[in-house]
């Protein structure tokens, strides 16, 4: 049994901590100005008056927020985690986020005598309520042996990218370009085939028995075809993942075009006021395209 602290109980974090609590974990969690799910309170949780307190009351702090200026603040604005620590323990953030900051956080925790590890998760809400998210760590051995018990309760694939802080993150971002462009070849494959005069959901079908089989297609196919785009993964945390791939390309001096192309739909739908619907719905901008090549025809 570990104390944990856990900030972040959103669409992925309430269910992953639920995880934790269920197997015997004492939870230390924040207030917020949301209500905090009653199941984490009524489940023991110790609700604490700021980060600094979850950190001053745990073993290991796990983070699970939205972006990279979260993070940063969580950590170390006011109140925040790292005035909390003392030497030994373990931050983990499970955010997705910069490799570059993540870096420059894990410096500055390392120097309270603490280890950090980076460790972003794929699979979505139903991975992370099903306890089946695949975790990319990046950081020291040590503190990944130490963590890996609480990730098995969280996750089926759990990987050490690397040892150094950064690796996770680095491979979340790569995880996020061939998702996106799956979610585009998909939503292309069903457009085609309706507009040829197919039945989107046989195609579907046909296609998963064979090569063109994916995790993508068995899902976001599904969601395309019964026009169901509540998240799931909002776009607009997609697009915040395509932005750290496209910056971090720029920095390498790297050409990304496809990825370029799969942002621009995202923008396009975010623009149609869809930030946050389901990232399948990507396909709304594909059809939004054919609509107006259709009008341009004389």
């Amino acid at each position: 049994m570990t104390q944990v602290g856990f900030i972040g109980l959103g669409i992925m974090g309430r269910p992953m901590a639920g995880h934790l609590q269920k197997a015997g974990h004492k939870l230390a969690v924040v207030k917020h100005k949301s209500p905090l799910p009653r199941e984490i309170v009524d489940g023991g949780a110790m609700v604490c008056a700021s980060p600094k307190e979850v950190a001053e009351r745990s073993e290991i702090v796990i983070t699970m927020v939205p972006d990279t200026p979260d993070v940063e603040r969580v950590l170390f604005g006011p109140g925040g985690v790292a005035e909390g620590l003392s030497k030994g323990k373990l931050v983990i953030d499970m955010s997705s986020i910069s490799p570059t900051a993540t870096q420059d956080f894990a410096k500055r925790i390392g120097e309270k005598g603490c280890d950090y590890l980076d460790a972003p998760v794929s699979g979505g809400e139903v991975g992370a309520k099903n306890a089946a998210l695949t975790i990319m760590v990046g950081g020291p051995e040590r503190a990944f042996n130490r963590a890996r018990p609480l990730f098995e309760l969280m996750g089926k694939s759990i990987t050490l990218v690397g040892t150094n802080n950064g690796d996770g993150q680095t491979c979340k971002v790569a995880n996020q370009i061939v998702v996106a462009l799956n979610i585009e070849a998909v939503g292309e494959a069903l457009l085609f085939a309706s507009k040829a005069g197919a039945d989107p959901a046989r195609v579907r079908q046909a296609l998963l028995g064979g090569f063109a089989a994916s995790r993508i297609l068995e899902v976001h196919g599904q969601r395309m075809i019964d026009r169901s785009f509540n998240p799931g993964f909002r776009i607009e945390l997609h697009q915040k993942d395509l932005n750290l791939a496209l910056q971090s390309a720029r920095q390498l001096g790297l050409s990304l075009p496809n990825t370029a192309t799969a942002q621009e739909l995202f923008n396009a739908c975010a623009a149609q006021g869809g930030k946050a619907w389901d990232h399948s719905a990507m396909v709304k901008a594909l059809e939004a395209l054919a609509q107006h090549e259709i009008a341009k025809k004389p």
